[in-house]
């Protein structure tokens, strides 16, 4: 589901105490952003799909890794296919158009990919004869429901844009919260929200909301986890949605554990039974957004500020999981302004925005060692795979060889079109 705050904005808020003969009453003045939802119809959407010739990667998304191919998902517009054989030349070869795409995984040579609210099924085997072979309709229809208001069947909401403010006086008591005003949603300024993985299976990143477990895809949204059968590719079967709560905003599978980050905490299920993952425990924190990944025995959850999430620490937790049922902060490491993080054995690399890049090791995980901080560059999301890094960015896809920690080099570079 696409993130809907970035496109409101908090107003100040002026409270105004009033006296009244001999009782005291209390009103305050609520400064309202009016929006109302951009639309494209369902037919739009689903005569949309097409196969392209390379295109210029101009907004980057989500970043998988299946083999020797490496997708990069443009955000809400398709997905770019990278033939990633020799990380030192990567070759663009197609783009597949899908509006409102946002989410990618790979099994047995099928992409997994949504739109909008339905999610689509490519056979991406012959990358000369990509091709559509199912869409399940309606399959996240949460995505037509944002801040109580639910598009009209046929329709999809794909944005939200700003029409007016207004100011409505109201009893002090009033909590604040999403009012409707005539056609479209309102925010209270005291309120923002935002709604907004070689072999068969493939890898994403620590920012991803779809994963592979076994015959099972895992999507979530801003308060569910939808599981869909996939035992056959060519075919999901939708069979179950688990309610999460508010504010999720990450999935990583880790063996028969699914670890989900949300704004205020970390989220472990166990899948043992693939189909109907169970809660076993939760790690709260504060308010911010929260990747995480995970080994045998740690969670490594990064927290930001600056962001819709609204948090104010920036930090590197460490979580204790060897005892599942009750896990415990180990140890918090001040940050920049962590974004995704990778893992591979001892070596994590935590990605710090507009302040580069920084490689741990943690064979000593009381005391966690700085091998590298790699300053040039501005990322938020790595995918670590056999001394292969890759890590993504506001100018583009960064790809290093980390076979030497000591000499850690810059194999490539895939610059975005700016325009």
């Amino acid at each position: 589901m696409t993130p809907i705050s970035r496109l409101i904005t908090g107003l100040s808020i002026i409270t105004v105490i009033v006296l009244s003969g001999c009782k005291d009453s209390c009103e305050t003045q609520h400064t309202y952003t009016f929006f109302e939802p951009v639309y494209i119809t369902l037919n739009e959407v689903r005569s949309g799909f097409q196969v392209t010739d390379p295109q210029p990667i101009t907004n980057l998304g989500k970043i998988y890794l299946y083999g020797s191919t490496m997708l990069v998902n443009e955000v809400g517009e398709g997905v770019h296919i990278i033939n990633n054989a020799d990380p030192g030349n990567p070759i663009i070869l197609k783009f597949i158009k899908i509006p409102g795409n946002f989410d990618i995984a790979v099994k047995d040579n099928v992409l997994f990919a949504d739109s909008y609210i339905d999610l689509l099924s490519i056979d991406i085997s012959d990358i000369d004869q990509i091709k559509l072979i199912h869409r399940e309709e309606n399959a996240f229809p949460g995505y037509n429901t944002q801040f109580g208001f639910t598009a009209d069947q046929g329709n999809v909401i794909t944005s939200w844009i700003e029409k007016e403010t207004v100011e409505i006086t109201k009893d002090c008591r009033y909590s604040g919260a999403v009012i409707s005003l005539g056609f479209g949603v309102a925010m209270d300024a005291a309120s923002s929200f935002e709604s907004s993985i070689g072999g068969p299976v493939g890898m994403g990143g620590s920012m991803a909301r779809f994963a592979i477990q076994k015959q099972f895809l895992y999507a979530v949204d801003s308060y569910e986890m939808h599981i869909f059968d996939i035992s056959n590719s060519a075919l999901p079967q939708k069979s179950n949605s688990i309610g999460i709560g508010w504010e999720v905003e990450t999935i990583f599978p880790y063996k028969d554990k699914i670890f989900i980050g949300t704004r205020s905490g970390m989220f472990i299920y166990d899948s043992q039974i693939p189909g109907d993952p169970q809660f076993l425990s939760e790690f709260i924190h504060a308010t911010a957004c929260d990747p995480v990944v995970a080994n045998d025995n740690y969670a490594f959850v990064t927290l930001r500020s600056g962001t819709p999430c609204e948090g104010f620490v920036n930090e590197l937790n460490i979580i204790d999981i060897e005892n599942i049922a009750n896990p415990v902060l180990l140890k918090q490491i001040p940050m920049n302004n962590p974004h995704g993080l990778g893992l591979d054995g001892n070596t994590l690399f935590i990605c710090e925005g507009e302040f580069g890049l920084k490689i741990y090791d943690i064979s000593d995980i009381d005391r966690p060692a700085l091998i590298k901080n790699v300053i040039n560059i501005q990322v938020h999301d790595v995918i670590a795979w056999q001394g292969i890094l890759i890590a993504i960015g506001e100018e583009g896809v960064y790809q290093y060889d980390y076979s030497n920690l000591d000499e850690i080099s810059l194999l490539s570079f895939i610059q975005f079109d700016s325009k």
